[in-house]
């Protein structure tokens, strides 16, 4: 069995790809590096069986018809044979010494008494242009040198939150958690971190800056106009969310307060996203999104409303905007606008 399976969701990627497969060669024999070839229709696919030839039982390629990144990550979890499962996009990277670090913590625990479930590490944003690096670190909130438990946690704040970045999770229990990504649909990274989450028991944090999130493409998911453009597909991992669970029957206080404020920042993307299109459509949108919540959960429905930006979202007039427009740089900081 290999230690870490790592799938790369790759959809006419061969301006970059490369760069994220190679940044991952280092991790030799432990790992396997699982290139989905989503359908495209560049030379992606060629690029994957290339790698594949070169690096026989590290590299494999896989070829599906187009499904979107959701439908990628699914076939990467179907194949894994890793203890861990990591997603890395195409056009993102990895940093070498965290990496061999990761790696070296892993191999160390996979043959510990108790089971590691999910392992958590920082983040770089790299933001084309910026001259200084935003890093996504959790040293403040979680124990390090140590498995521990949600309970041992401190309370996420806002704007702080552990995203698809930051993760690497035991393959078997996103098996058994049923995950199953939505086809054709873009944000379904929140799915994938948010579904798991109460099947794990065990954590580790490493405070080292592993992932490197590029950001400043003009055709990025997290473009704002791509966003708003996409704006139904965020709606429809919002309510996805919105149905995974009955958040209150969540046992473990700690889990609960941290998947409440997840769901509240995907709502208010939502929202914010819909408001800042400006377009009657859009704005019918947002009343019916809330109508949707209030529906499937009212209970639900007032905790977010009662929010840090729940009521902000749904104030009216120059003021309202105003107070969106602050919760919308709130929601920047998360999803990295570029």
């Amino acid at each position: 069995m290999k230690l870490l399976s790592i799938a790369i969701p790759c959809y006419n990627s061969e301006a970059y790809m490369q760069n994220c497969i190679q940044s991952l060669l280092p991790g030799g024999a432990d790992v396997e590096i699982l290139v989905v070839d989503d359908g495209s229709k560049d030379r992606t696919a060629e690029i994957a069986d290339e790698y594949e030839k070169k690096y026989p039982g590290i590299v494999r390629a896989i070829h599906q018809e187009n499904g979107g990144h959701g439908a990628a990550v699914n076939a990467g979890i179907e194949n894994a044979a890793g203890l861990f499962f990591k997603v890395v996009d195409s056009d993102d990277w990895v940093d070498l010494d965290s990496y061999l670090a990761i790696l070296a913590k892993l191999k160390e625990l996979a043959g510990g008494r108790e089971v590691l479930d999910m392992m958590i590490s920082n983040f770089v944003y790299e933001k084309e242009g910026a001259r200084h690096k935003k890093v996504m670190r959790y040293a403040s909130l979680l124990p390090q040198n140590k498995l521990f438990r949600w309970e041992e946690t401190k309370r996420f704040h806002k704007g702080k939150y552990i995203l698809m970045h930051s993760v690497i999770y035991r393959t078997q229990l996103l098996r058994d958690c049923g995950l199953e990504l939505p086809r054709h649909t873009f944000y379904v990274d929140n799915i994938f971190v948010y579904q798991p989450l109460p099947f794990v028991k065990n954590m580790y944090y490493m405070d080292v800056d592993f992932y490197r999130y590029f950001i400043g493409r003009e055709d990025q998911s997290v473009n704002e106009k791509v966003m708003i453009g996409r704006v139904d597909q965020q709606i429809k991992v919002n309510k996805l969310m919105v149905d995974t669970y009955n958040l209150w029957k969540i046992p473990d206080r700690k889990l609960r307060h941290y998947m409440f404020n997840y769901l509240e920042i995907i709502t208010v993307i939502s929202t914010v996203m819909l408001i800042r299109s400006g377009t009657a459509e859009n704005l019918e949108k947002k009343r019916e999104l809330w109508r949707y919540i209030k529906q499937q959960d009212l209970r639900l429905f007032h905790h977010l409303r009662a929010g840090i930006m729940g009521n902000t979202m749904n104030l009216p007039g120059r003021g309202g905007r105003k107070i969106s427009i602050a919760a919308y740089k709130i929601s920047q900081k998360v999803v990295g606008f570029n």
